[in-house]
């Protein structure tokens, strides 16, 4: 799972480096496996200033060739050899300073050096975009507004970030994790061992001036569909999506689509809910229905294949077609396309055994698939909605909004757990104040419904699928606070057992090392028949 370093901060305030939050998420049991630097445009404009063009004069020994003294802030002026024809005093440029090293658009990488150009020293380089990587012009110099800062950094003019990615080993059974706020959460719990730091999620202000929603949704299986929320938006605009936006998904690894595919992917990978998008003029007869498919049922994905459905697979339909293969893929027909003007947003929740089997029985594995199987929060479905709707608005201003619908009869509760403190210190070998653990446990949206001297009576959210008994509730204490401050006994007793001679496993060992070390291959399989010897 890959995870921005800039945009996991937007939802924890902490000043510690992409190395010191990789150690704290690895000791959480999120493990860091790698750490890359992402840059907007490669390296970064480092070392490139703004100027401003002071004095200009022709090259003694150069005809195209123009002498230029610049100010970058500081004293003294600096003497630059220009070629370009579009040079003129009180221009804003972009200056490259002596050892910075620019990325153009074509050819290799330039190393800035002093210079001699036809016997004038040259201390520095005027920048075209195509330059600096960013652009194709070579016609000239870029030529910047009035109002650029003298001796400021090219990379902050142009607002160009840099970020880092951590490629995070996730395991199957924290599927709380798999998103941004997911992984700042378990971050802020362990810098809240000693501090004061919570992980928030963005306010969103209230859709006002709702319309009528023209749909209606029927759920024909709700032991596979729990919950089903879904929105209309009308008079939207589906175009490229804003530099923001694109830069986000770019830092994980993701292609930009357009501006309401974008905005899904965005959602999906900030609080892990998956959203889909239907094209709202295709949905025949104004309904919804969450139904199981008909054995052979045909249905072409968005990848253009046409599928045999099982009887099994749940199915998002309207009152006459299948439209999306529930929590894993959608339809080729009923998707966003240049031409959509309404959409309709679902947000849901599917069982995941459910979405498991019917995603491997047609080999599929999509990001949301990935994440229903896993198990996906319920309660979050209409914050997830919300979400994007605020980012949709923003980009279509005259977008109007449908009030929601939420199909949810049966709330899926928290899990009841008793735990007791006792317990946690004979399974972790160490006392840990009490204080501390109910710390550990707010933190990770654990309530302490009840407390009777040693004894908790513990309420977990759904979202944490693989915490369900007390000596999960202990681990999650154990790793938050973390394992290495576990100190080791003085003394260990061990008792020793008796074994045969010779030891057959190590003499298996040895023959399986010798043919291994020869070329041979191991193999394993699992037993298919009951064999008794």
């Amino acid at each position: 799972m890959k995870i921005s370093y800039n945009w996991l901060k937007q939802y924890i305030d902490t000043d510690l480096s992409p190395e010191q939050i990789a150690e704290v998420l690895t000791n959480t049991g999120l493990e860091v496996e790698a750490i890359e630097k992402i840059e907007a445009v490669k390296g970064g404009l480092d070392g490139l200033v703004i100027g401003e063009v002071m004095e200009k004069e022709k090259h003694p020994n150069a005809d195209r060739l123009n002498i230029t003294k610049v100010d970058i802030g500081v004293c003294p002026l600096l003497q630059i050899v220009c070629g370009a024809s579009n040079v003129e005093v009180g221009q804003k440029v972009v200056v490259a300073m002596v050892g910075s090293t620019l990325y153009p658009i074509n050819g290799e990488p330039i190393k800035i050096k002093k210079s001699n150009i036809r016997s004038i020293q040259s201390e520095g380089m005027i920048c075209a975009e195509d330059e600096i990587g960013l652009g194709i012009s070579h016609e000239g110099i870029m030529v910047l507004e009035g109002h650029a800062v003298l001796g400021s950094k090219a990379s902050e003019y142009f607002k160009i970030e840099t970020d880092y990615q951590f490629e995070i080993g996730l395991t199957p059974n924290r599927s709380d994790a798999f998103s941004h706020f997911g992984v700042a959460r378990d971050l802020a719990a362990a810098l809240n061992v000693e501090n004061s730091i919570v992980a928030k999620l963005p306010l969103i202000n209230e859709t006002k001036n709702t319309i009528k929603n023209k749909f209606s949704v029927g759920v024909e299986n709700l032991d596979l569909c729990p919950r089903y929320s879904g929105v209309t938006i009308e008079n939207i605009e589906v175009k490229e999506s804003p530099d923001w936006l694109k830069n986000k998904l770019k830092s994980i690894g993701l292609r930009s689509i357009n501006n309401i595919v974008d905005t899904t992917n965005y959602v999906m990978h900030e609080i892990g809910q998956p959203l889909h998008a239907f094209d709202a003029d295709v949905i025949a007869g104004n309904k919804i229905v969450v139904r199981k498919a008909k054995q052979n049922e045909t249905f072409v994905t968005l990848d253009g294949i046409e599928r045999k459905l099982n009887a099994e697979d749940l199915m998002i339909c309207d009152i006459e077609k299948p439209m999306c293969i529930a929590g894993v893929f959608g339809g080729k027909d009923s998707g966003v396309t240049e031409n959509t003007k309404s959409i309709f947003i679902e947000s849901a929740y599917f069982h995941p055994v459910s979405v498991r089997k019917t995603a491997k029985a047609h080999g599929l594995n999509t990001d949301s698939s990935f994440r229903f199987e896993r198990g996906t929060d319920p309660n979050i479905t209409l914050y997830a909605l919300n979400r994007a709707v605020s980012i949709i608005k923003e980009m279509s201003a005259n977008a109007t909004v449908s009030e929601p619908i939420d199909i949810y009869p049966h709330k899926i509760e928290n899990y009841k757990v008793e735990f007791n403190y006792t317990n946690c210190e004979k399974l972790i070998g160490m006392f840990i104040p009490h204080p501390i653990i109910d710390k550990i446990l707010k933190s990770l949206d654990i309530i302490i419904e009840d407390k009777n001297g040693d004894l908790l009576q513990l309420s977990i959210p759904p979202y944490r699928t693989d915490v369900k008994r007390e000596a999960d509730v202990i681990e999650e204490i154990l790793r938050i606070y973390g394992c290495n401050k576990i100190t080791l006994p003085e003394k260990i007793n061990a008792s020793l057992s008796y074994s045969l001679k010779p030891d057959t496993h190590k003499i298996q060992n040895s023959i399986s090392n010798d043919l291994a070390s020869k070329g041979f291959l191991e193999i394993m399989n699992n037993s298919l028949t009951k064999v008794t010897y």
